[in-house]
Formats: structure tokens, C-alpha cells, sequence
């Protein structure tokens, strides 16, 4: 008999290890591209709703649960649905312990994808792939086209999960890798590998697709294909911690419920792999007809998938009833940051990175941001109100400091709408991309009004030493409010995209008109005042009027975007 170490070298150079490189390294590629293809044209499809559905549906820690898995499914995606609930929380539409349970549904979610994988119907793949592509090519409706793309993608994954198994097929005869892959079934070795190589292609759906494709062949067993999706929940955190950096304070703290979620969840499993296996052995089909790898290669692939639904449901049921307690711990480990005495330098809030590439989703974002851009503009018109009345400069001062801020943030929504455009739109996409950026442009129109028309009247008044009679500044004061009403309910209706907000500035139009009626009426009766001083402060006056009509067209102009043709019909500009 040769020696085992010349058998081993001897089956070594039997296998093209290039070959199998090769294929590996091309079909997991095939296997990654087509699940992104799949989930772009799935958020694209549903993204939207996606985000209605969460906003809406978690009210308690069940409904926030299921929600979680369901949009998770839905988007193939959970760093998404954690990034959609972080900009709930921002803008105090959910606590933080809403969205754990969101979290650890979105955990669920996750394993369907490994199911669809399971089923390896890589027979059908080249067919999917080309159904998929004639109705991407050849349909007329977009809604047809996405579905070709989510098709497409279907039948690239399954295909290069077949270019895969058939790369790694000659190592069920190769015994250094047996060898290995029982070694794998040692939970700590299978949990660190899997939780490295998620971490470096940032997809459990990758990790837990491979453990897979390897078991169809009968080269991983269960017990190794349960630790291997174990360590894909931990390296998925790397994801999460990664899109936390340099995030907001709610950004880093769900991220950070999300790590700890997924850690004590291996961690309750890690001693029971042995039983977990049995469980799901006796839940999933098998095929008795088959003996030894044959039957393996049939019966585990299931099994695997089944085993990580399993375990991730029974997580989010054993810690669903301490999603406040795990609230707690993550606001201690990341308290509130101090305010710092650069207060008024402004951030963008809800423009995450991780959403561009789901337009919908990103353009959404875009829409809470224009609410915080024009919560900056509403600040600047409260403060301009006291700031002529009471000509103070230190006031008229605050009022280009705020606009300050309107810059910065108009800048931030604009790059970001930019790297939006580059991504392929539907033509609703493109019409509410189109509406958002005139949305911006107004605001910063509105926040330019206020600063060079207004705050700068208000420095001439003090400069010529001059002030409105205490009547005509009753009849502004009534013109102002209206106009500070249609800015607030015009941003009211971006932020929520409320068309009733919107109909409430076009009905203010008649209230304005008539107080601007009303300060030219009182002007014409003080122009026959003989006063020196009366042609300044007239020019003044009529200049305070101007600005506020102008800021009331450019409101006007932003509530339009958001109306149907068929309310905008009666209306003139």
C-alpha cells in the first residue's frame, strides 16, 4: 500500500484545481449578481408599499415581528429594512424597541431566500433566464419588465448554483477536503469560517447558498450546515456595523441591536447544533428510496434551509418580550451624544448610502430630508417675525445663519438625488425624482426670500432709523402669519406627501390676497401724509409685501407638485 501522504498527492493532481477555481469563483459570481438582479427589481416593484407596510404595521412586538419578515422577504434584503427603520426613528414614527421587533423579524425574512435556494431547480435555470430576459427586452409596461428582471436574476442564482456544484463535484472523492468538512462539523471551526467569508462578501444569502449547493453534492452534512449558517448571522454584522459608521445616534443604536440580537441568538444555539439537527430531520422530506451521498445530497440541502428558518424563528420567539430591556442596554452602551457648542451646523438626517440603489426607497429618504430642510425654513420665518418687529440686529444676524444651514442641506439633497439619477428608473420614479428636486429648489429659494429680501429690509430699517406705523404692522403681521401657515403646511405635505396639506396652501390664497389688499389700501391713505420719512418707509413697506407674496407663490408652487391635474385645473398661479 502507498503511503497516505502520496495517495493524498496523488488524488490532488487528479483534480484541475484551476478548473475548479474557476468555477467556483464564476458561479458564485452568477450566483451574487443574480440575487442582486432579483432584489433590485423586487424593491423596485414593492418598495414603496414595503415602506407604507412598516410605518404602519408595528404597533406591537408581533405585528412588528412579522412586518420585519415580511418586508425583509419582500426586498431580499434585511440591512434595507434595518435602514428604512432607522429613518422611522428619526422621525419619531417608531421607538427603538418597535424596531428591534421589526429586526428580529427582518432575521426570518432573511431565511427565504436560503428556502428558494433549496429548492435547486437548476434544470429550469437557463429557461428562467430566458423568459426573464424576452420579457424584460420585449415588454411594453414596467411592471412586466420587473418582473422579467426578478425572473432573470431567479434563473442567473440557480444556474450558477449548478456551475458551482459542478465545480466542487470531483471533491467527494478528494479526502484532504472530507477531512475538512468534518472538521467543519466542530461548531466553532464551521461558525468562524462562515462568519469570515460573509463578512468579506457582506451576504449570509452567499454563505448559506454555498453551504447548500455543497450539500446537494454531498460534500457538507447537516450538523456542518447548521454551523455554517450560524456563523453567517454573526458575519452579517459586519454589514450593519459598517453602515452604522459615522451614522446618526438611532443608526448606531439599531445596528447595535442588530449585532446583539444575532450574537445571543448563535450563542443559544452553539451547544445545541446536535439537537436542532434531529428537529429538522424530522420536519423536513426525505427521500428513504436512497442510500449513503445519494440521499444526503437530497435530504440536506432542505434540511440546512429548514434548520436556519428554525432557529431564527424560535430566536425572535424566546427574545421578542425583552425588546425594551434590549432597548436599554444599547441606549446605555450608546447614550445620547452631548451638544456641542457648534449647534447650528446642520447634517443631513435620512440620506443613507445603503438605499441608492433602491430608488423608491432612496427617493423616499429624499422626501424626510426636504422635511428637515424645511423645518430649517419655518425656523427662519419664526425668527424674522420678532426680528422686524422689534429691529433687533442680532436677530436679523440668526436669519443668515439658518440660511446657512438651507444651503448645506439643499447641497447634501441634491448629490444625493445625483447619485439616484444614476440608477435605472421607472417613470414614476423619474416623475417624483423630477418633483423632489423642484421641491429642493424651492425651498432654497424660500430660505434666499427670507435672507436677502427680508432680513436685509429689516437692516436697512435699522441703518435709515426708520419703523412701520404700529396699524401697518398689525396688516404684515396678519400677511406674515398667512404665509407662514402656507410654508409650514407645504412642508407638512413633502414630508408626508399629504395631498389635504397641499390643498390647504392653494386655499390660503384669498386670505393672503386680502391682506395684501389691506396694506395697500393703508398705504394710499399715508401717502397723502406729509412726513419725510413716509417715501423710505412706503418703499420698505412694499418691499416686506413682495418678499412674503413671493415666498407664498414658491409655497404654492411646492403644494402643485404634490396635486393631481384635475385639482390644479381651476387654479391659476
Amino acid at each position: 500500500m502507498a503511503d497516505p501522504v502520496l495517495a493524498a498527492a496523488s488524488e490532488a493532481q487528479q483534480i484541475d484545481w484551476m478548473t475548479l477555481g474557476i468555477g467556483l469563483l464564476g458561479g458564485l459570481a452568477m450566483f451574487l449578481f443574480g440575487l442582486d438582479l432579483m432584489a433590485k427589481a423586487l424593491q423596485a416593484a414593492a418598495g414603496t408599499s414595503m415602506k407604507f407596510v412598516l410605518g404602519k404595521l408595528t404597533k406591537n412586538r408581533v405585528l412588528g415581528a412579522l412586518t420585519g419578515a415580511f418586508v425583509t422577504a419582500v426586498l431580499n434584503s434585511s440591512s434595507v429594512t434595518t435602514v428604512l427603520v432607522v429613518g422611522f426613528i428619526s422621525a419619531g414614527l417608531m421607538t427603538l424597541a418597535q424596531s428591534i421587533s421589526v429586526i428580529m423579524g427582518a432575521n426570518i425574512g432573511t431565511t427565504f431566500t436560503a428556502q428558494i435556494v433549496a429548492f435547486n431547480v437548476t434544470q429550469y435555470a437557463l429557461g428562467m433566464v430566458a423568459i426573464g430576459f424576452a420579457m424584460m427586452f420585449t415588454a411594453k409596461r414596467e411592471k412586466v419588465e420587473l418582473y422579467g428582471s426578478m425572473l432573470l436574476g431567479l434563473g442567473l442564482l440557480f444556474y450558477g448554483m449548478g456551475v458551482m456544484g459542478s465545480a466542487v463535484a470531483p471533491l467527494i472523492d478528494y479526502q484532504p477536503f472530507l477531512d475538512l468538512m468534518q472538521r467543519i462539523e466542530e461548531p466553532i471551526l464551521g461558525i468562524l469560517v462562515a462568519m469570515v467569508f460573509t463578512a468579506m462578501v457582506q451576504s449570509s444569502s452567499a454563505t448559506t447558498g454555498i453551504a447548500i449547493v455543497m450539500a446537494s453534492e454531498g460534500l457538507v452534512s447537516l450538523e456542518a450546515g447548521i454551523a455554517l449558517a450560524l456563523g453567517a448571522n454573526i458575519g452579517t454584522c459586519v454589514t450593519a456595523l459598517l453602515a452604522a459608521l459615522g451614522k446618526t445616534r438611532e443608526a448606531q443604536r439599531a445596528a447595535a441591536a442588530h449585532i446583539l440580537f444575532n450574537i445571543f441568538g448563535v450563542l443559544l444555539w452553539v451547544g445545541f447544533i446536535d439537537q436542532l439537527a434531529g428537529l429538522v430531520r424530522w420536519i423536513s422530506p426525505v427521500h428513504s428510496e436512497l442510500q449513503g451521498t445519494a440521499r444526503m445530497a437530497a435530504d440536506v440541502p432542505r434540511q440546512i434551509a429548514n434548520a436556519h428558518t428554525v432557529f431564527n424563528v424560535v430566536n425572535t420567539i424566546v427574545f421578542l418580550p425583552f425588546t425594551a430591556q434590549l432597548a436599554r442596554v444599547v441606549e446605555r452602551l450608546l447614550p445620547d451624544r452631548p451638544e456641542t457648542e457648534e449647534r447650528l451646523i446642520v447634517t443631513a438626517r435620512y440620506l443613507d448610502e445603503e438605499l441608492v440603489e433602491a430608488p423608491s426607497l432612496a427617493l423616499e429618504r429624499v422626501r424626510l430630508e426636504l422635511g428637515h430642510m424645511g423645518e430649517v425654513v419655518e425656523d427662519m420665518l419664526v425668527s424674522l417675525g420678532p426680528a422686524l418687529q422689534s429691529g433687533s440686529r442680532s436677530s436679523l444676524d440668526e436669519i443668515h445663519r439658518f440660511d446657512d444651514k438651507v444651503d448645506i442641506l439643499h447641497k447634501h439633497i441634491l448629490t444625493y438625488l445625483g447619485e439616484i439619477r444614476r440608477q435605472p428608473l421607472t417613470d414614476k420614479e423619474s416623475q417624483e425624482f423630477l418633483s423632489l428636486m423642484s421641491t429642493s429648489d424651492y425651498l432654497e429659494s424660500i430660505g434666499d426670500v427670507v435672507e436677502d429680501g427680508l432680513a436685509e429690509v429689516g437692516h436697512k430699517m435699522l441703518n435709515e432709523g426708520v419703523r412701520p406705523s404700529d396699524e401697518t404692522l398689525l396688516m404684515l403681521r396678519d400677511l406674515y402669519d398667512a404665509v407662514s401657515k402656507a410654508v409650514s403646511k407645504s412642508v407638512e405635505a413633502v414630508k408626508s406627501n399629504n395631498q389635504k396639506a397641499a390643498q390647504e396652501v392653494l386655499a390660503l390664497k384669498s386670505e393672503v390676497n386680502r391682506s395684501i389688499s389691506q396694506v395697500f389700501e393703508r398705504q394710499a391713505e399715508r401717502l397723502a401724509i406729509d412726513d419725510p420719512e413716509r417715501p423710505t418707509v412706503f418703499r420698505r413697506e412694499m418691499a416686506i409685501v413682495d418678499n412674503l407674496k413671493r415666498i407664498y407663490t414658491l409655497s404654492k408652487r411646492i403644494a402643485k407638485l404634490l396635486l393631481p391635474d384635475e385639482l390644479l385645473s381651476s387654479e391659476a398661479e
